[in-house]
């Protein structure tokens, strides 16, 4: 038996940008190779690679105050994945951002409203056939819905999240470094959270470091200090990540990685996830353990409060 975590939106309900549950005038609104449909329409062809073989890449944004956040970071990053995997992007930077920006329009966004855009990236049709060279054209589709935040007792109570069985790739295999449409193995383990009621799953390495979230950074927090895994513990270079660990620098607040293992995250004074939805989400339990003192900690809230600010600033890309 599958185990909802507890915080989420009822069953067709689209909660505003707060976290509340309201509807929200937004469409979702689908963009495949530069024609707009709406989610029941738009059509990819069951003979590409995406579909067939998981080859391809993605990067997830949002917006505040309508604008997308980071998306130069988004946009390096996605290059990055691309290259890893020897796919040639079709279409430049501008011209991405110009389509992803036609399909905002497109899903009429109102004022207030935010909004969630999946950008992926795919080998594109072919034959039945791992050889590229049987793919001429990627595959380029924008997904734009309306942004739902967590709820607001997720960042003043804090979430539960679990210690998954499910091994992170190893780097040897899909590199964690390729942010890939193959997502099976961090479906399986969020799967595996969501059995224990939890917000979240952490993943450990190969060796038995703690990795990251199935859709998230992990840090953590001692005696002042803001720790996180190397990259060479297997994990995404998160936009959001490296995004805090500037803040903690601005902020004065140490800040290092550092391999990780469990008994670094049960004796944590803090810990928190990162990711592009969710920004800053205090973890106050893991399993039956408790994080700190089992409420959100200082640190967590000061560089929260930091990234709200300049995230909400015009110009920050």
């Amino acid at each position: 038996m599958v185990v909802a975590p507890t915080f989420g939106a009822p069953a067709g309900i689209l909660p505003h940008a707060s976290g509340h549950g309201t509807l929200v005038a937004m469409r979702v609104m689908v963009n495949v190779n530069g024609t707009i449909a709406g989610r029941d329409h738009a059509v990819i062809p069951v003979f590409d690679h995406g579909f067939l073989y998981g080859e391809g890449i993605y990067e997830t944004l949002r917006t505040y105050q309508g604008r997308p956040f980071l998306v130069d970071r988004h946009m390096t990053r996605l290059r990055t994945s691309a290259a890893m995997i020897a796919l040639t992007l079709p279409l430049s930077d501008a011209e991405i951002e110009a389509r992803v920006a036609a399909t905002i329009a497109a899903a009429g966004m109102a004022p207030g409203e935010e909004a969630y855009i999946r950008l992926l990236v795919t080998r594109g049709v072919g034959d039945l056939t791992y050889d590229p060279a049987a793919c001429p054209e990627p595959s380029v589709v924008i997904i734009v819905k309306p942004q739902v935040d967590p709820p607001d007792e997720a960042f003043t109570r804090g979430v539960k999240a679990s210690l998954v069985s499910i091994v992170r790739n190893h780097p040897a295999t899909v590199n964690p470094l390729i942010k890939s449409n193959n997502l099976l193995n961090c479906a399986l383990a969020m799967q595996e959270a969501y059995t224990r009621g939890a917000f979240e799953g952490i993943m450990r390495n190969y060796r038995g470091e703690l990795a990251e979230c199935t859709t998230a950074n992990l840090f953590v927090v001692r005696g002042g200090t803001l720790l996180t895994p190397p990259l060479e513990s297997g994990l995404l270079a998160g936009i959001t990540r490296a995004f805090v660990l500037e803040i903690a620098a601005a902020l004065g607040v140490p800040a290092r990685e550092a391999v990780l293992h469990d008994d670094d995250l049960f004796a944590a004074d803090e810990a928190f996830l990162t990711s592009t939805t969710r920004e800053l989400v205090p973890i106050t339990t893991v399993d039956e353990s408790t994080i700190g003192d089992g409420r959100p900690g200082p640190v967590t809230a000061r560089l929260l409060a930091e990234f709200r600010r300049r995230a909400s600033t015009p110009g920050v890309r």
